[in-house]
């Protein structure tokens, strides 16, 4: 990452030093950012805040911005209700919804330690994207509850991320919530977990030199992103039968009895069952595994989830993909050491990081901009094109084989692909064109960046503890 300023490099290297990876990946290598985000979330006292967007010169300008004068928009936007957009900041706005249920890799830890991964959320999507995102964590367990919710909430809002929901519950809330509301609904562990996936693997394909459609997938853990995984990668045109599903109680297959029984609750998982393994391959993921060109795993942390000894029985030129967070299935050195060609995970400390930060970012900036009414499947599809274009253009490598989180020019290239994919589908307002989306979309990025580095270079935004005595160094 590039800072023009000596004092912002001295606060990233900072954090660089406190998450430095070991040589050695001993037991205690995900808990090296532990010491460092405690430090830094306590003195920062969380990672967002509400900063004025207008011009205050003096307190005769609250007669503007509040009463008497806000009146006026208001009584617009009852007569006009699509002015809100102009008014308000709702054409930037949009809640981050959790119910703490499934959070990272920790589980139902409740809605109060959810929060600072929301607040991340919202940081993320402030700085890459320029989107205003606000943290709310929901205390209750009822997707009913949940739904109707959201569903109160939504005018203040021109989006919902839902985040860190459980399975199966996660799924009928996001369908719920897209057919109720008339603004757009994304489940990121689900939708943006698959389109950086699917932009991956595209890209690994060509490094190794198969095609989509010729390939034998398995799926590790069939959760909220290999759901939409699954769903994406038949839409891409890969035959349903070459993938293979796993979950706790092995592969997915016509026979599995105990989803038969639970198919009301677990409508995809029992579809995925009627749909996938032409080969009714029976067994764990070892049996899945075996001949298989690509594994793409989003399940429990691990390591030894997924064991070398299974990556050796792979096709030649494998590719595996250990998303789960903060430990994947299968240390990459481990799976390449086994036989993997490409190795990909969740983390940013190793290469090839497949991740929902490089998607939902310039999604949501191109559906704000564009005031999209829903994220389709095809939205998904265009972003992860665009994902696995941008990464090409700057040379696919086995190491190197989606944009890294400091490209960031990466973010305005999906908003606008994401954006005119809208208005082609006809679930979108404005009509300009890429060009003109692109344009926009990097100023809005580039303003939201530099005003995060004049807070930081201008003293409004604290230097970490301990980087005070590197500056004149640096």
């Amino acid at each position: 990452m590039s800072f023009a300023d000596p004092f912002q490099r001295a606060c990233h290297r900072f954090v660089t030093e406190q998450t430095k990876m070991p040589d050695n990946h001993g037991p205690n290598v995900a808990d090296q950012p532990t010491d460092a985000a405690m430090r830094l979330h306590s003195f920062y006292k969380g990672k967002v805040q509400i900063m004025p967007k207008c011009a205050i010169r003096d307190y005769r300008d609250f007669a503007v911005w509040y009463t008497p004068g806000v009146a006026a928009p208001c009584r617009a936007i009852h007569q006009h209700p699509e002015l809100v957009y102009e008014h308000t900041n709702k054409a930037n706005s949009i809640a981050i919804v959790s119910d703490g249920t499934r959070v990272l890799g920790l589980g139902d830890i409740g809605p109060a330690a959810g929060l600072p991964v929301m607040e991340g959320k919202s940081l993320l999507f402030k700085y890459l994207g320029g989107v205003d995102a606000v943290p709310l964590c929901l205390a209750t367990k009822d997707p009913d509850e949940l739904i109707r919710t959201v569903e109160i909430l939504a005018p203040s809002f021109g989006g919902i991320n839902l985040e860190d929901i459980s399975q199966p519950r996660c799924f009928r809330v996001l369908d719920q919530l897209r057919s109720r509301l008339d603004i757009p609904v994304w489940h990121d562990d689900q939708q943006g977990s698959a389109t950086v996936a699917l932009a991956g693997l595209l890209n690994a394909l060509k490094v190794v030199g198969k095609r989509l459609d010729a390939v034998q997938i398995v799926l590790v853990g069939i959760g909220a992103a290999n759901v939409s995984t699954w769903r994406l990668l038949c839409a891409c045109g890969v035959d349903p039968g070459a993938m293979v599903a796993c979950d706790r109680q092995g592969t997915l297959h016509r026979e599995r009895t105990d989803l038969e029984q639970r198919q009301t609750e677990f409508v995809d998982k029992w579809q995925v069952c009627q749909t996938s393994n032409a080969r009714q391959i029976k067994g764990g993921i070892a049996e899945a595994l075996k001949g298989a060109d690509v594994c793409i795993a989003f399940s429990s942390p691990g390591p030894d989830v997924i064991r070398p000894e299974w990556i050796q029985g792979m096709a030649r030129d494998a590719i595996v993909f250990a998303c789960a967070n903060p430990v994947p299935e299968i240390w990459p050195d481990q799976a390449r050491a086994a036989g993997a060609r490409i190795v990909a995970t969740g983390r940013s400390d190793f290469p090839n990081q497949v991740n929902n930060s490089l998607g939902f970012p310039g999604i949501f900036r191109g559906v704000m901009d564009v005031r999209a009414s829903r994220i389709t499947d095809g939205m998904a599809m265009a972003a992860a094109h665009e994902l696995a274009r941008f990464a090409e253009s700057r040379n696919l490598t086995e190491q190197n084989i989606v944009p890294r989180m400091d490209d960031w020019e990466v973010f305005a290239s999906v908003a606008a692909t994401t954006a005119t994919t809208a208005v082609e589908e006809g679930v979108a307002v404005s009509t300009k064109s890429r060009e003109e989306l692109y344009q926009s979309a990097l100023a809005t990025i580039r303003h939201a960046r530099e005003a995060t580095d004049s807070l930081l270079a201008n003293g409004f935004i604290a230097s970490p503890p301990q980087v005070t005595a590197s500056r004149k160094a640096d």
